[in-house]
C-alpha cells in the first residue's frame, strides 16, 4: 500500500490485472501501455493480486464496469429507467437486463424502488448502463428489485471492507440472528431481517465499524452488540 497523486504511473504485477476507481490504461504514441493514476490515494490490491484500485476519502462514487451497486429507481425512460448510484450521473437500465425478461415478460419497477445491479458500461464520456444479471451465467445471482428491507448508507471504503470474504462484520452479525444483505461498491447496503430492532443493531454496527465513523475493530464492535441487546 502507498500514496499515490494523478498522473503518477504504476507497474502492473499482473498479466491479466483489472483496473478499479483511479486507474486507467493508457497507451503512448508507440503502442506502449501504462497504468496512469487519475485521483489521490492510497494503491491497493486484493489478496490474489489481479486488482487494483486507488482508494480516496471521495464520498461520490465513481462507477467501475463489472461493479455491484445498489440503486435508486428515479425516473420512467422508455423502454427501461433513469436509475441513482451515487454518481456525477444517473444510470441507465434497460427492461431487458433482468434474468428471463422479453418484451412481453419484464419487470415493473417503480419510482423509488431499490435495485440490485451490476455496472455493465463505465466510460468517463458516457452515462454509466446497469444490467441486473451476472454476466457469466446470465442469471440473476441475487441482482434484481429489493423489496422490503431498509437502505444503510456509508463510505466508500466500508462498501469495499463489507464485500470482503474474510471481513469480519456481517459473518458476526449473521451468526447472531437471520440477516440477508446486498452491499453495493457506492455505498449504499441494503439489509432484511426479521426484526426491527436486528436492523437497527446491524445499521448501528456499520456505522460503528465505518473507517469514516467509528473505525471499531472485531472486538470494540462485539462489546458494542452486547450492549444493543
Amino acid at each position: 500500500m502507498s500514496v499515490v497523486l494523478p498522473g503518477e504511473l504504476i507497474q502492473a504485477q499482473h498479466k491479466n490485472l483489472k483496473l478499479g476507481p483511479g486507474l486507467q490504461q493508457y497507451v503512448d504514441l508507440q503502442g506502449r501501455t501504462s497504468t496512469v493514476v487519475t485521483r489521490a490515494g492510497t494503491l491497493e490490491q486484493n489478496a490474489k493480486g489481479n486488482k487494483s484500485w486507488v482508494e480516496g476519502n471521495s464520498r461520490r462514487y465513481v462507477p467501475a464496469a463489472q461493479e455491484p451497486v445498489v440503486g435508486i429507481v428515479a425516473a420512467r425512460q422508455g423502454e427501461g429507467w433513469r436509475v441513482d448510484i451515487g454518481s456525477a450521473h444517473q444510470a441507465s437500465l434497460d427492461g431487458l437486463a433482468f434474468e428471463g425478461a422479453s418484451r412481453r415478460n419484464r419487470p415493473n419497477l417503480k419510482v423509488n424502488s431499490l435495485v440490485y445491479a451490476r455496472v455493465s458500461l463505465a466510460h468517463k464520456d458516457m452515462e454509466p448502463e446497469l444490467e441486473c444479471f451476472d454476466a457469466q451465467t446470465r442469471k440473476a445471482e441475487g441482482f434484481g428489485e429489493l423489496k422490503g428491507g431498509f437502505l444503510v448508507r456509508c463510505s466508500l471504503k466500508m462498501s469495499r471492507n463489507l464485500l470482503d470474504p474474510n471481513y469480519f462484520l456481517l459473518p458476526l452479525l449473521g451468526s447472531r440472528f437471520p440477516l440477508d444483505a446486498a452491499v453495493g461498491m457506492n455505498g449504499r447496503v441494503w439489509l432484511s431481517t426479521k426484526e426491527v430492532k436486528h436492523t437497527i443493531a446491524t445499521a448501528r454496527c456499520i456505522e460503528a465499524a465505518d473507517p469514516d465513523g467509528g473505525g471499531m475493530d472485531q472486538i470494540a464492535v462485539k462489546k458494542f452488540i452486547s450492549t444493543l441487546d
